[in-house]
């Protein structure tokens, strides 16, 4: 009995960790019939930001606007639109932002090399700090004055 809960449980904990995973926020309404346009517009959905969340693809977002931008996405899909054509009209509409990939180009360097430069920054950081405290170190050993100098001060025979 004790055996049965705890293989219940771990199911149930399993299907909690895992239900995020399968969750998508693309609903049935929008479900294209034919099953290859379906599969670009997913494709499609996947490599687009949610302007109103900021970190989701449009696929996983549930907010009204990725809702328009699957259906736009959709709707072009059916028009004869190309993946690119389709890209590039949302690029010309929302700017290089609406792509979690954006492209590597003048406009866009900074996106691309603020990793780096925080890295670069973090490194010259450390290795100021390093050479700060080896100047506090000290280089030479106390003379026989100083040291008798410091055992008086401290209380020392």
């Amino acid at each position: 009995m004790n055996a049965m809960i705890c293989v219940r449980m771990l199911a149930l904990a399993a299907l909690f960790l895992l239900a995020p995973v399968a969750a998508r926020a693309v609903q049935p309404d929008e479900i294209m019939a034919d099953p290859k346009l379906e599969a670009r517009a997913r494709a499609l959905s996947a490599e687009l930001r949610c302007m109103v969340c900021q970190n989701e693809s449009i696929d996983e977002s549930n907010a009204d606007l990725a809702r328009d931008l699957r259906l736009l996405v959709r709707e072009r899909l059916q028009a004869g639109d190309s993946d690119d054509q389709i890209r590039a009209f949302l690029v010309q509409r929302y700017g290089d932002f609406i792509l979690l990939k954006p492209p590597f180009k003048l406009e866009t360097w900074l996106l691309w090399g603020a990793p780096f430069l925080v890295l670069l920054t973090g490194g010259c950081v450390i290795l100021f700090a390093r050479r700060r405290q080896q100047s506090f170190a000290v280089s030479a050993p106390l003379s026989e004055a100083e040291r008798a100098k410091l055992d008086a001060v401290l209380g020392e025979d």
